[in-house]
């Protein structure tokens, strides 16, 4: 499998000014214009103005035009090939979404406009409330949360709010999360101001029924949960689960991270669940990575509506309008309604799938994952750890374990290898379960051509490390950029920003 990334030995584009070089050139205004116009500097405050000129590079359009090109193409994107992050679901998205959010009437919109001047976006922003809680069997929702974090964040506030508003909140402090989940899990949930009690996985991969039991005490608030598990597989005591938390007064909380997975299939509503947030960026195919946008709209039964963060979409039978009469409710999470662009997208998406194409997203995204799982099994270093012989749903973990002890070559090796064959890294040591784990999630919108040529990628990797184990620890060699020191790259001390910083480092 022969693959060459794009090796441009392309400088900083500070690298590459040139003093005099122009890069764009105004129209010189009429005379009358002129007289009409204020002189630059009079309308800027001379506390506000700057002592010297900005630092900008000096290049030509066309040369800043090659710049960009050049990074595009030593970039790695989801048009060029599979994006197998587990947990994630890096599936393609529509550019007609893109177009869709490019209209100038939804583009030009301005948050302080006042409602009767926003009753198309509106009305879009009211369906897709209802569309969500219909696909997940909630009874409302907000669309605040500005990602999957603030949806989580949102979830366990809520959490919070319910049991202060029964006086129970000092009492309550636990927080039960899984030994297999999200990260952000605990995290949120100790933002909330709560303790967080672990419990542990059985030998199937799932909840152990008999911990949770031994868990759950009049100091519990919630179990933070998602279904699918990060195995990829489904909890199948999740109705017996719901019924021990909901018996010792707890809400049972979704994480919708792995909802791709469930579409027009099964609702966590269905299950038991309480509250959900839901990765718009994720299971509904608006972009995501690099820090956003996103969109987490967290869900709720009828019983916590009051506490939704404000404002809500609301119909009165003749206007739209933002809500945010709830005296009850946790607040706003930041400062005006929502990352509408995301939320329009997932509309879109929503829109032409309609209920069929959801229910075969989930169905695609299921037979990928299990198909790969299968052409993996028996290959010589790794192994499928957790109730094997078991079908997944959207995703699998693999263990790389064997490999690492045979011959020394990790998983993040085998990860650093599959760049040099041009397909980006699976989601590697997560989660921490999973000894060497390879987390692969191959989502519905690749074909079975595009999985082969994954899984003997794979196969391949695996035959080298156990006769050149050494250049397999080297990869990647292909890529424009070879193996980073990660430690130190991600230590602030060595971390260069700015062009700046860069030259206060060279002095």
């Amino acid at each position: 499998m022969k693959f060459r990334q794009a090796k441009w030995d392309e400088p900083l584009i500070f690298e590459r000014s040139r003093e005099g070089s122009i890069g764009y050139s105004l129209p010189e205004p009429s005379k009358a214009v002129q007289k009409m116009l204020p002189k630059p500097l009079s309308i800027i405050p001379k506390n506000l103005r700057r002592k010297t000129p900005p630092l900008l590079p000096e290049l030509s359009e066309p040369e800043v035009v090659q710049h960009f090109i050049r990074l595009s193409q030593m970039s790695y994107c989801i048009d060029l090939g599979l994006y197998p992050l587990g947990s994630c679901t890096m599936k393609y998205n529509p550019p007609m979404n893109e177009e869709i959010v490019k209209n100038p009437q939804f583009s030009h919109s301005h948050p302080h406009q006042d409602c009767s001047t926003l009753q198309g976006v509106l009305r879009i922003l009211f369906e897709l409330q209802q569309w969500l809680s219909e696909i997940t069997g909630m009874d409302q929702h907000s669309l605040q949360p500005a990602a999957g974090a603030q949806g989580e964040l949102a979830g366990v506030l809520i959490i919070r709010a319910y049991h202060d508003d029964r006086d129970e909140l000092k009492t309550r402090r636990h927080i039960i999360v899984p030994d297999s989940a999200h990260g952000t899990n605990p995290a949120s949930a100790a933002m909330a101001g709560f303790d967080v009690i672990v419990v542990p996985s059985n030998k199937q991969g799932q909840v152990d029924i008999q911990a949770l039991e031994d868990a759950v005490s009049k100091q519990t608030a919630g179990l933070m949960l998602t279904n699918p598990n990060t195995l990829g597989l489904f909890e199948q005591e999740i109705e017996t689960i719901a019924s021990i938390v909901h018996k010792a007064g707890g809400l049972l909380y979704y994480d919708g991270a792995n909802l791709n997975a469930n579409l027009g299939r099964v609702r966590p509503g269905d299950m038991g669940f309480d509250i959900i947030h839901t990765n718009l960026h994720k299971t509904f195919a608006t972009p995501h990575g690099g820090g956003g946008p996103g969109a987490g709209p967290v869900g709720v039964k009828q019983r916590l509506a009051e506490y939704l963060p404000i404002p809500i979409i609301s119909f009165n039978g003749e206007e739209y309008h933002f809500d945010v009469d709830h005296p009850k409710s946790i607040g706003r999470l930041h400062g005006f309604h929502g990352n509408t662009a995301v939320l329009l997208k997932a509309y879109a998406y929503i829109m032409r799938m309609g209920w069929e194409g959801l229910h075969a997203v989930s169905d695609h995204a299921v037979l990928n994952a299990n198909y790969i799982m299968k052409q993996l099994e028996g290959i010589k270093g790794y192994s499928i750890p957790f109730a094997s012989g078991v079908w997944r749903k959207h995703e699998v973990v693999v263990s790389a374990k064997p490999l690492e002890r045979d011959t020394g070559v990790t998983a993040r090796d085998v990860a650093k290898a599959l760049l040099d064959r041009g397909i980006h890294a699976p989601t590697f040591y997560f989660p921490a379960i999973v000894d060497e784990a390879l987390m692969i999630e191959p989502t519905e919108t690749f074909s079975k051509a595009e999985l082969d040529r994954f899984v003997q990628a794979m196969k391949e990797i695996a035959e080298h490390a156990y006769t050149d184990s050494k250049r397999v620890c080297n990869a990647p060699e292909q890529t424009s950029i070879r193996r980073l020191d990660e430690v130190k790259a991600a230590h602030p001390r060595t971390m260069t920003l700015s062009w700046r910083m860069r030259q206060q480092r060279i002095k």
